[in-house]
């Protein structure tokens, strides 16, 4: 993947987001706690893997419309984690329904600050996609490899050496199909954004295997 096709998938997904973002109502899917065990425990965020939302998020997605598939997953920064060991507190994944012509994202939280989103779960309000949505969507299935150990295969190929120059490098982690390579791709960027990178490693989803590395 070069650079100027990072920036253009960058871009088409900023635009989906934005899409999302300007109609987004979100409505939490689980009710909150009613009596926390200790105020220490209220303040623990809790941090997930990619897979330990994903499937929630994939039975939401179906009781919205049955045929909606996913085509983007992401990880949000936030001042709780650096988004290291492939965990973050916040996930965000996009779907898709072909039948309707909608889209839909849905959070998955473990947040604890009052600018973030609810914890558990919730969802935007639908929107028409863009032209482009029906030949990104893939197959739930096709995620294999976990956040966790894709953030380890990275760290072999360069990512170690971004970390010992400053240990509280922040990473986010895409998820996305790569129609070209007909393979479901994590891009692990070392960098608060495509822009800041220090580094980037990509890894085939469904297999774990190594991709490249690039800057």
């Amino acid at each position: 993947m070069t650079a100027f096709r990072l920036a253009m998938s960058a871009a088409i997904i900023l635009l989906v987001i934005i899409l999302i973002g300007c109609t987004s109502t979100p409505t939490p899917t689980t009710p909150p706690t009613t009596a926390p065990a200790s105020q220490t425990e209220q303040k623990e965020p809790t941090l997930y893997t990619a897979k330990q939302c994903f499937g929630s998020m994939v039975n939401l997605a179906q009781r919205w419309q049955p045929d909606a598939l996913p085509f983007h997953m992401e990880s949000e920064l936030t001042s709780e984690t650096t988004g290291q060991g492939g965990k973050s507190t916040i996930w965000r994944a996009i779907f898709a329904s072909q039948s309707r012509g909608m889209m839909k994202s849905f959070v998955c939280s473990g947040s604890r600050l009052p600018s973030s989103p609810a914890r558990g779960y919730t969802s935007s309000a639908e929107s028409a996609y863009p032209p482009n949505v029906p030949g990104l969507l893939f197959d739930p299935s096709y995620l294999q490899n976990d956040s966790d150990k894709t953030f380890a295969a990275t760290l072999e190929h360069g990512g170690a050496a971004l970390i010992k120059q400053d240990p509280n490098q922040p990473v986010v982690y895409l998820l996305d199909w790569d129609a070209r390579q007909k393979a479901l791709l994590w891009t692990v960027i070392y960098g608060k954004t495509q822009a800041d990178r220090k580094g980037v490693g990509v890894v085939n989803a469904a297999t774990g295997a190594f991709v490249r590395a690039g800057k």
